[in-house]
């Protein structure tokens, strides 16, 4: 699925560019430092790009008519042979930029994403307008700060599932039993500390470090920016056990240079792509296992449809409903920005429900007489 190249001319240029291709790609070199970003930056400029080059148009094209058109494109791709297929490699000629329609929230984040790619393109000199800023619903759609955070588990979904990776595996072979201490480590990493899905895969044993008594986790995260989190005395527990599978003793060593997740060799890290769908079989597995069980449909359905980053939204939720404080919990989670944290707070929800109880249809206040008419 090429995208075709377009020339367009401007004596305003900031950036040397020739094409939308290349203008793009100067806007996703600003993100070179954050491959997590730079991944969903690109998959959402590329969709945008390709159904441009399909309609024969170019970014400075771009009105809120046309815009209408791609959010309703985003919602069911059409022609589907065309746009819509399995994961495969970006290069393999099945290759398709969705794996279906988005949901309402990927909608929203993919229209956040492009109207940071247009205010950019618009101070580059590469296109004169952001069609963005014509839309009336804008705050409800594009500012994703007064979106609560609903991808998470509840903790009783939670219980179920950290109790059900637990159970020993069926086969006692090797092999089994390691892939079975791997994916109980990778959870409790994920739930303990809140990862990222790269920082995760990318930790070594000596991002473990002991100082004056007390273990933290340091760690390189989005933007680069370095962060020193504590770790919870069941993170250390696991830390050994999965060190124990590993042959290794203990906790880590001062300076112990090698990868904290591994591949099933016991040597070399695995990648964020592997680790990915290691976290997405589980959930897949666990989900199939909760049906057998005649589980709750809507906790089968979020464990279907839910994604490896659900469980760094779980970790601070229910950080938060434990009674973390939102300066430290700001901090574990590594946000620039403290409403960012409070997406997660719940808090308020649930007192407002309680007070709501009080509301009732009779029998509860005092009865006023009724005077007759």
């Amino acid at each position: 699925m090429p995208v075709e190249q377009h020339n367009l001319v401007n004596t305003d240029l900031h950036i040397a560019a020739q094409n939308d291709i290349q203008a793009v790609a100067a806007w996703l070199a600003e993100y070179q430092d954050s491959p997590q970003t730079l991944k969903s930056y690109r998959r959402e400029a590329e969709r945008l790009l390709l159904w441009l080059s399909r309609e024969n148009k170019q970014l400075n094209h771009v009105d809120r008519e046309i815009l209408r058109q791609f959010e309703n494109f985003l919602m069911d791709p059409q022609p589907s042979e065309y746009w819509v297929g399995p994961t495969k490699p970006r290069h393999h000629p099945n290759w398709r930029p969705f794996r279906g329609g988005l949901s309402p929230a990927s909608r929203r984040q993919s229209l956040v994403i492009l109207q940071g790619l247009f205010d950019w393109l618009v101070e580059a000199g590469w296109v004169s307008r952001n069609p963005f800023k014509l839309m009336r619903d804008k705050s409800r759609r594009l500012n994703n700060q007064i979106q609560r955070i609903e991808r998470y588990f509840e903790r009783e979904l939670w219980e179920w599932l950290w109790q059900w990776i637990n159970q020993p595996p069926h086969e006692q072979s090797s092999r089994a039993l390691y892939e079975h201490a791997r994916r109980r480590f990778i959870f409790a990493f994920a739930y303990l500390l809140a990862p990222r899905i790269s920082e995760m895969a990318n930790t070594q044993m000596l991002d473990f470090q002991q100082s004056e008594g007390r273990w933290w986790w340091v760690v390189v995260g989005k933007g680069s920016k370095l962060a020193r989190i504590p770790v919870p005395d069941d993170m250390l527990t696991c830390l050994r056990q999965w060190r124990g599978a590993l042959g290794l003793p203990g906790l880590p060593e001062h300076q112990e240079q090698s990868p904290v997740i591994r591949a099933l060799d016991k040597q070399r890290r695995i990648s964020d792509n592997q680790l990915y769908r290691l976290i997405k079989g589980a959930f897949t597995d666990a989900a199939e296992a909760l049906e057998a069980q005649n589980g709750k449909p809507a906790y089968i359905s979020a464990l279907r449809q839910a994604t490896p980053h659900w469980l760094r939204h779980t970790s601070i939720t229910h950080q938060a409903q434990s009674g973390v404080s939102l300066r430290y919990l700001a901090e574990s989670a590594r946000h620039a920005r403290l409403d960012t944290t409070t997406r997660y707070l719940h808090s308020e929800e649930a007192e407002w429900h309680r007070e709501q109880q009080r509301h009732r249809l009779g029998g509860t206040a005092p009865k006023a007489r009724i005077e007759p008419l």
